[in-house]
C-alpha cells in the first residue's frame, strides 16, 4: 500500500503539473477496499512506514472497514511514494519513491499467521516478489493460505519501473504462476508474459498461460468487459459503457467484485451461468470506478452496483 500522488489537473505530464493531490493506493489494499465496500470480509496484509502516511493509510483501511491486524509499521523505512500522471487519453504514467520503502521490507517473520489462516480467498500481486525480505514474506503467506484450504487469487498487475528487467519480471510473475487458482491478467500483459504474442488468440492463452491446477483464468479488456477460461469452457462478457474520468483502481475494483461472488459461491467454477452473471457485476465494479476520480473514493457500493445493474435492465 502507497500514496499516489496525482496531478490536479488531468492531461499533463509529471513535468508540467501544477500541483499534485494524494490518493491511497496500492492494488491489494484497493482489492481489499472493493471488496469491504460491497459488504464482504477482507482484511490486509503489509507495511508501511511509520510515519503520518502509513498512519494516514492505516486509518483510511479502518474507515472502509478493512481488518488492519497483519499491517506491520517500519521505524526505519518511509511508506512508497508513487507520482501518477492522467495523460489526456486517461491512461496514466507512473515515477515511484521506493528505495526502499516499508512495504519492501515486510519480514516472514511479522506475518499474522492466524489472520491468513482464516481466509478463504488470499489475493496478491508481483510487485511483491522484486526484493527481499518481502518476496520471503509473500512466499510463506501464500503458502499459509494454501495449507488453510484458502483459494489463491493472483493479480500480476505488471509495473515494468520497479523490476530490474524486463527478464526479471517475466520471470519473477511466471516463478508463482502454477500455484495460483485464479488469475486475472490484461492484454498487455498476455503480450508482456508470452514475448508479443497475440493476446486475443484463446490458443495462446490456452497454451501458454493456463495451467492444470487453475480453476479460472480472466483477461480483461477494459471497457470491453472480460473473457474467461476454465477447464470446461470458455467465452467473454461484454463491457459496461461509461464515460471514463480516471482508469485508477478500475482492474482492482473489478477483482473486487469478482472475489466478492466467489467467497460466497465456491462451486461457480462448474457452473458457466453463474459465473457469466458474476463477472458482469465485476465489469459494473470497475465501470463505475472509471467515472470518478481516484481509486479507493470511487470503488462502488453493492447499492450502487445493484442500482446500475437495475437501471441497465430497464433501459
Amino acid at each position: 500500500m502507497l500514496i499516489d500522488f496525482v496531478p490536479t489537473v488531468a492531461g499533463v505530464s509529471l513535468a508540467d503539473a501544477p500541483a499534485f493531490k494524494k490518493a491511497p493506493g496500492g492494488a491489494p489494499a484497493n482489492v481489499a477496499v472493493g471488496i469491504s465496500r460491497l459488504g464482504g470480509s477482507s482484511a490486509f496484509v503489509g507495511k508501511v512506514g511509520k510515519d503520518e502516511f502509513g498512519y494516514m493509510l492505516a486509518d483510511i483501511l479502518k474507515q472502509n472497514n478493512v481488518d488492519i491486524s497483519g499491517m506491520r509499521f517500519d521505524s526505519n523505512a518511509r511508506t512508497a511514494l508513487a507520482f501518477v500522471t492522467l495523460r489526456a487519453d486517461g491512461e496514466r504514467e507512473f515515477l515511484f519513491f521506493r528505495n526502499p520503502s516499508a512495504d519492501m521490507l515486510l519480514h516472514e517473520s511479522e506475518l499474522d499467521k492466524d489472520l491468513i489462516k482464516q481466509a478463504k480467498i488470499f489475493h496478491y500481486g508481483s510487485i511483491s516478489l522484486i526484493d527481499e525480505p518481502c518476496k520471503s514474506a509473500h512466499l510463506a503467506a501464500m503458502n499459509i493460505a494454501k495449507n488453510s484450504g484458502a483459494i489463491l487469487s493472483y493479480d500480476p498487475n505488471l509495473r515494468l519501473p520497479l523490476w530490474p528487467s524486463a527478464e526479471a519480471a517475466r520471470n519473477g510473475i511466471m516463478s508463482i504462476w502454477d500455484q495460483a487458482d485464479i488469475i486475472k491478467i490484461s492484454e498487455d500483459e498476455i503480450t508482456f508474459l508470452t514475448g508479443g504474442d497475440d493476446p486475443y488468440d484463446d490458443n495462446v492463452v490456452l497454451n501458454k498461460l493456463f495451467h492444470p491446477n487453475l480453476k479460472l483464468l480472466i483477461v480483461t479488456e477494459g471497457s470491453e468487459g472480460c473473457r474467461y477460461y476454465t477447464k470446461e469452457f470458455k467465452g467473454r462478457v461484454a463491457g459496461v459503457k461509461v464515460k471514463p474520468v480516471d482508469t485508477t483502481g478500475a482492474g482492482d475494483a473489478f477483482v473486487g467484485g469478482m472475489l466478492y461472488s466467489f467467497a460466497s459461491d465456491p462451486s461457480i467454477f462448474q457452473d458457466e451461468k453463474r459465473l457469466k452473471k458474476a463477472l458482469y457485476f465485476a465489469n459494473v465494479c470497475g465501470a463505475l470506478t472509471v467515472t470518478e476520480r481516484g481509486a479507493i473514493p470511487a470503488l462502488p457500493t453493492k447499492e450502487a452496483v445493484l442500482q446500475f445493474l437495475l437501471e441497465a435492465a430497464t433501459i
